[in-house]
């Protein structure tokens, strides 16, 4: 059984919004009409169709069946930011996450991979491919809305630092059922660093020498919690469905998000 796929479309039809309302992002309710035929006994009064039954002389009744075929987007931030990390670079939890998403398709599912400008929907490259220009979350977005069909289900695994404004954010997920990994900081519980030491900044590249004391250290466990809690509490109010990104295990991670077991 794709477990990961049935939370992914039972997420889709039953999305949280802000306010505790819940609106399922696929449209109507989940349900596609397959044909007319008489009424029998048992059959939901619900589904008859009066203009069928008034033209017929008899009662006609709705036959629908189950809308399953998914939409699957994703978004991957690789900055250089994302490739840090204690025993490995984010960017191979990333790809691990990713690889388990777009494994979830099944039949007529189909994929979007939104990289640089463009939308990959090769169910085999999806998973593949790489960016060869600078990550920039809100213009991957602006590509989603515009491309990607009202109810898909899109994730993004960023790190954060380089978020939209909130309506932006807002606009995806009214449009698809939107999931968020958020790149959990490596050191965000211990900065394993002593003395004058020589840091590098991951994104430009500079470098300079600071010194790490305990206070230091204390200060910088302290901003990362906060900055990751404001992150997470940003994209709930926003209606997206959020998990850390976890360097250990990013398939682990995904599933996690969609209250799995890892």
């Amino acid at each position: 059984m794709n477990a990961l796929r049935t939370a992914i479309l039972r997420g889709a039809r039953a999305t949280p919004r802000p306010g505790g309302t819940m609106r399922g992002t696929r449209p109507g309710d989940g349900f596609v009409f397959s044909q007319l035929r008489a009424y029998v006994e048992g059959d939901d009064p619900r589904r008859i169709d009066h203009a069928a039954t008034a033209r017929v002389g008899a009662l006609q009744t709705r036959v629908y069946l189950e809308e399953t075929a998914l939409v699957l987007a994703a978004i991957v931030d690789e900055s250089g930011s994302m490739r840090v990390g204690r025993k490995r670079a984010l960017t191979d939890a990333a790809d691990e996450a990713v690889r388990a998403w777009f494994g979830a398709l099944e039949g007529e599912d189909q994929a979007a991979r939104i990289v640089d400008a463009r939308v990959v929907r090769d169910r085999r490259a999806a998973p593949l491919v790489h960016a060869n220009e600078p990550f920039r979350f809100g213009s991957a977005l602006a590509i989603a809305v515009r491309a990607l069909p009202r109810g898909a289900s899109l994730l993004a695994v960023v790190d954060g630092y380089d978020l939209p404004e909130d309506e932006m954010l807002a606009r995806a997920a009214l449009r698809f059922d939107a999931t968020v990994l958020l790149a959990r900081d490596p050191w965000r519980d211990d900065l394993p660093l002593r003395g004058f030491v020589r840091l590098r900044d991951a994104e430009s590249g500079r470098v300079r020498r600071v010194f790490v004391g305990a206070r230091t250290r204390a200060r910088y466990r302290d901003a990362a919690q906060a900055r990751e809690r404001d992150l997470h509490d940003r994209f709930r109010r926003a209606g997206w469905r959020v998990g850390a990104l976890d360097e250990r295990d990013g398939r682990g991670s995904l599933l996690r998000a969609f209250g799995l077991p890892a």
